[in-house]
């Protein structure tokens, strides 16, 4: 299995993600177009993350680099169609809608949780109660 240290930091002990790794020096990175970097950073996880956190922020890292690779216009604009979709119809098919943007929405939540207030937790909270209340009055519950 090949050396999973950062090549960035020498003696780094903590392991980086194959995704966020930069290419060493004079080589390419691989993709014809060119991409935005990374955030400049210490760390790519929590620290000291222990169970089902660190599995997750294992998990979520390919696609959060993923969307960040992404021009920036992308992901907004689905997610407004999205919503607007949910607003405007009325049945099933709306909440099917609204279901992509709560699941988003929770993920990014989750995922950072651990820098968050008390008042953006609450935000984050209401949020994600909203939209789930409006999947479930597309799907007939109330």
């Amino acid at each position: 299995m090949a050396d999973k240290r950062s090549p960035d930091r020498p003696g780094s002990a903590r392991p980086t993600h194959p995704l966020a790794r930069r290419p060493a020096p004079g080589r390419p990175s691989g993709g014809a177009a060119r991409r935005r970097p990374l955030p400049p950073g210490e760390q790519f996880f929590t620290p000291g993350a222990t169970g089902l956190r660190k599995k997750a922020e294992r998990l979520s890292a390919t696609p959060l680099v993923f969307l960040f690779q992404l021009p920036r216009w992308v992901l907004p604009v689905l997610l407004v169609v999205l919503l607007l979709a949910g607003f405007a119809v009325p049945s099933f098919w709306g909440g099917l809608a609204v279901l992509p943007v709560a699941a988003f929405v929770g993920w990014l939540a989750y995922m950072s949780w651990p820098s968050l207030g008390a008042g953006a937790r609450v935000l984050r909270i209401a949020l994600l109660t909203f939209l789930l209340l409006l999947a479930a009055d597309r799907f007939g519950a109330f």
